[in-house]
């Protein structure tokens, strides 16, 4: 099913440059050929640096016929949804919508630890109906070569539906595919990885409104306070803060870890702590790699 488009807002961004010299240019080029010999595809698109660099290099390489898909539903806030736009708009992509429940597809609210193949496999099952109705074959998506060999059930559903990976296949890393962005002149090349708002739930959890829009409201008071990688994990009635190291000793400076707590409090939350740790990704999966290691 086809929907409208999102509002987009109206923020200015600056001119255009050139295409520039990129680094890692077997690689680069290896991408644009890809889609050159691809026709038209549809590229699972998010916003984030991964699945925008994918729309620059189809767009450089097909044009109009590189399609990305923006999927707006619960989890997907809507300043991500606006940010996504505004990049895609300056840089002339060819943008769709789409929109749905993501609390209505089986298995998913029950937040069991597999959720993002069930998340995943709604996605491109919803891209593989689109891309029927508009004769396209392929189907893309922004995972790479860091994503192997860590937990990605995701990628499950990325090889039952038979979508590519253009990035992996093109041998890219994120630290590789954020120096390409930077030189191309994408302003997410160094954004901190968003991933949905369920990600930020405990294992086990019912995921409902309340617990997305808890965990919204709380990232967004933080990052207004200049934190920039944030994440409330959302135990139930406790709330554990992680922010970037680099923001962690102000974090935990008594007024700001009380203003913290405080504000986490009044979200609902009956408890709040920073974590002394600090932003790691998947910190959730901790209790099962430590209980898979005891094992061994």
């Amino acid at each position: 099913m086809m929907a409208a488009y999102c509002p987009q807002d109206k923020l200015a961004l600056p001119s255009a440059s050139t295409t520039p010299d990129v680094p890692y240019p077997e690689k680069w080029n290896a991408l644009l050929a890809w889609f050159r010999g691809s026709g038209q595809v549809i590229i699972a698109y998010s916003g984030g640096v991964d699945s925008t660099l994918l729309m620059k290099a189809g767009t450089l390489a097909i044009g109009r016929s590189c399609l990305g898909v923006i999927a707006r539903s619960e989890t997907l806030t809507d300043e991500e949804c606006r940010q996504g736009l505004k990049v895609a708009r300056f840089h002339d992509f060819n943008i769709r919508s789409i929109t749905y429940s993501e609390l209505e597809i089986d298995h998913y609210k029950n937040n069991p630890r597999n959720r993002c193949y069930f998340c995943k496999r709604e996605l491109y099952s919803r891209l593989r109906e689109l891309a029927a109705e508009l004769g396209i074959r392929v189907i893309a998506e922004g995972s790479h070569v860091d994503d192997v060999g860590d937990w990605r059930p995701g990628l499950k559903a990325v090889e039952e539906l038979e979508v590519i990976s253009p990035l992996r296949d093109a041998g890219f890393q994120k630290k590789e595919i954020r120096a390409v962005a930077e030189v191309l002149g994408l302003p997410n090349w160094d954004k901190p990885s968003n991933p949905c708002l369920s990600s930020r739930i405990a294992y086990g959890l019912e995921i409902d409104h309340q617990k997305l829009e808890q965990i919204a409201r709380g990232e967004k008071w933080l990052r207004e306070r200049g934190f920039r990688q944030v994440r409330v994990r959302h135990h139930g009635n406790y709330a554990r803060i992680e922010v970037g190291r680099q923001d962690l000793q102000r974090a935990l400076e008594p007024d700001m870890r009380s203003a913290i707590i405080t504000h986490m409090v009044g979200l609902g939350f009956q408890q709040a702590e920073v974590d002394p740790e600090g932003y790691r990704t998947g910190s959730l999966n901790e209790p099962f790699f430590r209980r898979s290691e005891s094992r061994s």
